[in-house]
């Protein structure tokens, strides 16, 4: 009996073990409310990133210096004088025909009118004529005494540049006509072959017709179909591309209709 007492124990010892042992199926597979709120809520969504304003275009008269006389796109005019007023730049013989040999000009314009020359040759079978180059504050300064004595001062004004304030000083300006010798430092020029193909083809070789018709309000001086001004063709592309015909509007400049005093 006792034996009988001993076995029934022991079995029960063993069940009560096997059952604490078992697992309990609610603490491991179900997950608690925090973990379940945590997997049910919807992820975050990044708001997406601000738009960067777009820069404005930086002024063509930051790109290029218009304020250093040495420079090839230096604007001198009734408002912007020469500074140094004496300054003389590196100058070379015009290549091309001109006034007796006495002319002579920046080396890069120089290269630039013997390219547009040859173009102009083969095109209407005229080449160019340079009747006036770098003149120097001393020359310009008999120019414009000429001026006044024959047309008084108001006159001279719209003409010819008050010394310190030419464009021929830079060496980067020139007053042309063609091989033909037409219409010498008149109006009539721009009617010419000449006259035509150079408003219409100076561009591509780097120089502007610097005080086209129309535009005294913004130059200071009266149409001169004949005056041309050497800029570079980075410069004078993008004013044929935007249809500007200035070099103030280009550079975004004051206009310079008179001087100041």
């Amino acid at each position: 009996m006792r034996k009988v007492l001993t076995i029934m124990l022991a079995a029960l010892l063993v069940s009560g073990c096997a059952q604490a042992a078992t697992p309990d199926p609610t603490a491991s597979e179900q997950p608690s409310p925090s973990a379940s709120a945590a997997a049910d809520a919807p992820s975050a969504v990044p708001s997406p990133a601000a738009e960067p304003s777009p820069s404005p275009s930086p002024s063509p008269s930051t790109l290029w210096d218009v304020d250093s006389a040495a420079s090839l796109q230096v604007i001198v005019n009734k408002l912007r004088p020469m500074d140094p007023a004496a300054f003389a730049p590196e100058l070379v013989p015009v290549s091309t025909e001109n006034e007796e040999g006495a002319e002579v000009v920046r080396p890069e314009l120089d290269a630039a009118l013997t390219r547009m020359d040859a173009a102009m040759r083969a095109a209407i079978g005229e080449g160019t004529f340079v009747t006036s180059s770098y003149r120097s504050y001393e020359l310009q300064a008999q120019y414009y005494q000429n001026a006044i004595s024959s047309y008084g001062q108001q006159a001279a004004d719209t003409t010819s540049a008050r010394p310190g304030y030419s464009e021929h000083q830079t060496g980067l300006a020139i007053d042309l006509q063609s091989t033909a010798r037409e219409c010498r430092l008149d109006h009539c020029f721009g009617a010419t072959d000449a006259g035509i193909w150079i408003a219409e083809h100076a561009w591509e070789f780097g120089f502007v017709v610097r005080y086209p018709q129309g535009a005294d309000a913004v130059t200071g001086y009266a149409w001169e179909p004949w005056h041309l001004r050497f800029v570079g063709t980075e410069v004078t592309t993008a004013m044929h591309e935007q249809g500007i015909g200035t070099l103030e509007e280009f550079f975004g400049l004051e206009p310079a209709p008179g001087y100041a005093s």
